[in-house]
């Protein structure tokens, strides 16, 4: 008889051999142009379809995904979808998912770009947000309430989630909080059993892969320098969005005078509010800097290295859940990924939820994705139809 993990992993190849390359795409396209509310509503959504819609991965399954990519640097919704073509289908997956995610969202951002330079105009999307962010709270509390259960399986990995919604809440870095729940996962389990009975962990669990350093010389902007100051972010960056913002600071308007401060906080500002990754906001940058070809190279530069990271570390995502003790690790890495939802939800609410109406979407949001079990996307078109019409009655 195979042991279950054979088994598990037999079922798992079959089933991605069911997996077409043209579904992965247009899952993935269309996630990419309508996902919108940032990272943990990427990850809410891709919950919802390859889980609980399609069956391509089991819930454990997705939450390794999730800690794998948590560990990585990079944009973590887009290493998501990366780690999922790669289960699906291999090195062609891993393109087809990665690229398919971003290219709405870059084209998007690279309309918004030009209507910026030749019109002098500013990207206005207020009256989206209004209706479409109070329902990417409802999308990312769903995402939880479905995988909390099973990250938080055990009167321990409760403990460490809640003291990692703590730490997060106080301000603690985000690789200290994973890395630090996985260990002490590690090392309390470790404690408890026969020390004889417990395999080594593999020497190649999750150390956090050396990220690339560029020496930056430019004193202009030029395509080939973008592409090297943004694939030196997208090597080193951990953390959200937010996160970014400090490395674009720094590089473009301190240090290589690139930009403006309004020049940043108008790239930021499209980033936010157009669907698919965040980084994306590199491609605004480019143009603004230096065109078509700009645009092009600082989103190469920015997301090649998340292909990089994850077909370096994808294959041993199986190999950490084999092992024991990386088990242990990945369990406590896991729930404290949840813990960061968690405390990112909340702060989309203070955001989001900004009177009756914002309320009220949410609320319906919520029903209509638990309750009824319609697609979020559908919510989100709901949630933006009532935004706009709130704003034409005001």
């Amino acid at each position: 008889m195979l042991p279950e993990a054979s088994v598990d992993g037999a079922q798992s190849a079959a089933a991605a051999a069911t997996t077409s390359l043209r579904e992965l795409a247009l899952l993935f396209l269309r996630l990419g142009s309508t996902a919108f509310g940032g990272p943990a509503a990427h990850i809410a959504m891709m919950q919802e379809e390859v889980v609980r819609r399609r069956n391509w991965l089991s819930n454990e399954r997705f939450l390794d995904l999730l800690g794998a990519t948590n560990l990585i640097p990079g944009p973590n919704s887009t290493e998501l979808a990366i780690h999922i073509g790669w289960e699906r289908r291999r090195w062609a997956g891993l393109w087809v998912a990665g690229i398919s995610f971003i290219a709405p969202a870059m084209l998007i951002t690279l309309a918004c770009a030009w209507a910026y330079v030749h019109l002098g105009t500013r990207a206005e999307a207020g009256w989206l947000l209004y209706g479409v962010k109070p329902v990417m709270v409802a999308v990312v509390l769903q995402a939880l309430w479905g995988l909390a259960p099973r990250a938080a399986r055990t009167p321990l990995l409760r403990v460490l989630g809640a003291a990692a919604i703590a730490l997060v809440a106080l301000g603690t870095h985000e690789l200290l909080v994973l890395f630090g729940a996985g260990l002490l996962s590690v090392a309390i389990r470790y404690r408890s059993a026969h020390r004889d009975d417990v395999p080594s962990a593999p020497k190649r669990a999750y150390a956090p892969l050396a990220p690339l350093v560029f020496g930056l010389g430019a004193s202009s902007a030029t395509p080939a320098s973008l592409f090297w100051v943004f694939a030196k972010i997208g090597s080193v960056l951990f953390g959200s969005g937010y996160v970014l913002i400090a490395f674009l600071r720094a590089d473009l308007v301190s240090r290589l005078h690139w930009l403006t401060e309004a020049q940043l906080l108008d790239a930021v500002a499209v980033g936010q509010v157009t669907p698919g990754p965040v980084f994306t906001t590199a491609t605004f940058i480019g143009y603004v800097l230096a065109g078509p070809s700009g645009a092009l190279l600082a989103t190469l530069g920015i997301f090649l290295p998340a292909f990089v990271f994850v077909a370096l570390s994808g294959p041993l995502v199986p190999r950490l859940r084999a092992s024991q003790n990386a088990g242990w690790f990945l369990d406590g890495v896991n729930v404290a990924s949840l813990a960061l939802m968690a405390v990112v939800t909340v702060q989309l609410g203070f955001a989001a939820l900004i009177d009756l109406p914002t309320v009220g979407i949410a609320v319906v949001s919520v029903v209509l994705l638990v309750r009824f079990a319609v697609g979020s996307t559908w919510v989100i078109a709901l949630g933006a139809a009532v935004g706009f019409a709130v704003h034409a009655l005001r």
